[in-house]
């Protein structure tokens, strides 16, 4: 029996017990939850499954209404603004986004409706900054400040051109090497995480240094003292190849 029919044959067991407790009370509880355990328990027979049919048919009967209500009630309470689509365009855009993470979770790391509500709102949070910035960046700037110091803002350009060239290459090669670098699983979790923030970090220029630790925290469920210990290794390593990078012109991929 595979997963998926393992869920639907425990669902129908429950149904029948559910039947006989009515029977004998004489009135239905009802649940206004739109995410549930069996949600939860959907989420995990769908990502055992190999049948395409069956994922197909537990994603269509019991996860697909709870992502787009889940996607609808955070969209609304957080009332993101600077979005220039149909809202029905964006709930289609997260829950696809949701798709492609949900082979992430995993059973007995915490609850689904948790980690599906933080990958929900990141993305929407990180949409939403970066349609800010754009907004931004139309506005006038036909006026020119005579004071301005040309020649610093030319050096300011190529440093920031610099460290971005350096950031992609540092963030492929720690990517390669962090099971060299770290030992244990907690440690290559924050690493992982916190490379995939580099990566989109274009994305989240608003956010500060506060709110990336919290997202590193809420990302990876682990304790302050795990996320500090390797975030300090990879500020070292940075710091100093970073300044060879600036010295040499050319990335030392070599083993710290």
């Amino acid at each position: 029996m595979t997963p998926v029919e393992e869920f639907y044959q425990q669902i129908q067991a429950e149904a029948d017990a559910a039947a006989v407790v009515v029977s004998k009370r004489g009135r239905k509880v009802s649940d206004k939850q739109y995410f549930t355990i069996t949600t939860e328990r959907a989420i995990v027979a769908y990502n055992k499954e190999t049948d395409q049919y069956l994922r197909n048919k537990i994603y269509r009967e019991y996860i697909d209404y709870p992502f787009n209500k889940l996607v609808e009630n955070i969209y609304h309470t957080f009332k993101f603004s600077y979005f220039d689509i149909p809202y029905e365009d964006i709930k289609c855009e997260v829950v696809a986004f949701l798709n492609e993470k949900i082979h992430k979770f995993t059973e007995g790391k915490g609850k689904a409706f948790s980690y599906f509500s933080i990958v929900a709102k990141n993305y929407l949070i990180i949409q939403n900054n970066t349609n800010y910035a754009k907004f931004k960046r139309k506005v006038d700037t036909s006026l020119i400040d005579e004071s301005r110091d040309l020649m610093s803002e030319v050096s300011i350009s190529s440093y920031q051109e610099s460290l971005k060239d350096f950031v992609d290459l540092w963030a492929d090669w720690y990517d390669k090497n962090a099971t060299a670098i770290f030992s244990t699983r907690k440690d290559l979790i924050v690493a992982d995480t916190v490379l995939e923030l580099f990566r989109i970090r274009e994305n989240i220029e608003d956010f500060n240094k506060k709110a990336l630790y919290i997202l590193v925290r809420e990302r990876t469920g682990l304790k302050t003292q795990n996320i500090t210990k390797v975030l300090t290794v990879m500020r070292n390593d940075f710091v100093k190849m970073f300044s060879v990078y600036q010295k040499t012109g050319r990335f030392n991929d070599n083993k710290l």
